[in-house]
């Protein structure tokens, strides 16, 4: 049986109940089994306006507490981490790019890989990384900060006009929350031990021809303009990114649900 570490969260909820693993509390920092999934972040770069200390406090400390109450058992941690950690890197990015990220939560999520890597071989515990691609699907919290595809699905079914980074014309890689939790049990399952995997879809979507998707199948009045993107977003932010999935296709992981189908879905869930 798999402990979560942050389970309560949009992609640890599902997987808990797709899978059915064991939620650990909060609050609690030993593992009830020997396999631990880590879901435990901060979520975007802009907790450095009001919470400076946030992304070090979530992202490293709690991570190195729970690692060291666990040391002296033969535990197998999952990490779950993030597309962030690239920064700028020739694509698609594979697991062996030369990582740059940008932005306190970027950061310290490539800091948190390096101090679990580390720790691991200096203890003998076993680890896989596992960077997530950009995640979506029903029932996840959005905002302009966080999750932009379904925060925008919805203003296009209000029929609000749309301004976009770059008009649109940037590169992202999606994977429906469901196909994400199924590659994570593969990688569980099947995968190399002390080792990084990317999860994605491995496509290169162009983010206007999903809004425009969006627009056309919900026949929305919603108008497209571009805008300058702030100095902050530009700072901390990639402009393109999608990953190379090789490692994951060759555990036989495949996904199940196409771009359109989980554009359909939100779609579906917004109007409700």
């Amino acid at each position: 049986m798999v402990s979560i570490y942050g389970g309560t969260g949009f992609i640890g909820s599902k997987y808990h109940q797709m899978f059915g693993a064991t939620i650990v509390n909060r609050e609690s920092v030993v593992s009830p089994s020997n396999d631990l999934l880590y879901f435990i972040s901060t979520t975007n770069n802009y907790n450095v306006f009001e919470q400076p200390l946030i992304d070090i406090e979530t992202n490293l400390i709690h991570l190195i507490k729970v690692l060291n109450a666990n040391k002296d058992r033969p535990i197998t941690i999952n990490f779950i981490s993030s597309w962030f950690v690239y920064g700028d890197v020739p694509l698609p990015a594979c697991e062996d790019s030369h990582c740059n990220p940008k932005g306190f939560y970027s950061i310290t999520k490539k800091c948190a890989e390096d101090l679990l890597i580390s720790y691991c071989q200096t203890f003998g515990i076993n680890y896989r990384i596992l960077r997530l691609s950009n995640v979506y699907g029903v029932g996840d919290k959005y905002s302009k900060k966080k999750n932009a595809l379904q925060f925008l699905i919805d203003q296009v079914q209000q029929h609000n006009d749309i301004s976009l980074y770059h008009n649109g014309e940037f590169i992202r890689d999606y994977l429906y929350v469901d196909d994400i939790c199924r590659a994570i049990e593969c990688i569980i399952n099947k995968g190399e031990l002390n080792t990084i995997y990317n999860i994605g879809s491995g496509i290169p979507y162009n983010f206007k021809d999903l809004i425009d998707i969006a627009i056309v199948r919900s026949k929305s009045k919603s108008q497209v303009k571009a805008i300058e993107p702030t100095e902050f977003h530009q700072l901390v932010q990639v402009k393109d990114m999608y990953l190379n999935t090789t490692k994951l296709q060759s555990l036989g992981f495949a996904p199940l649900i196409s771009i359109d189908e989980g554009v359909e879905k939100l779609l579906n869930h917004s109007s409700q």
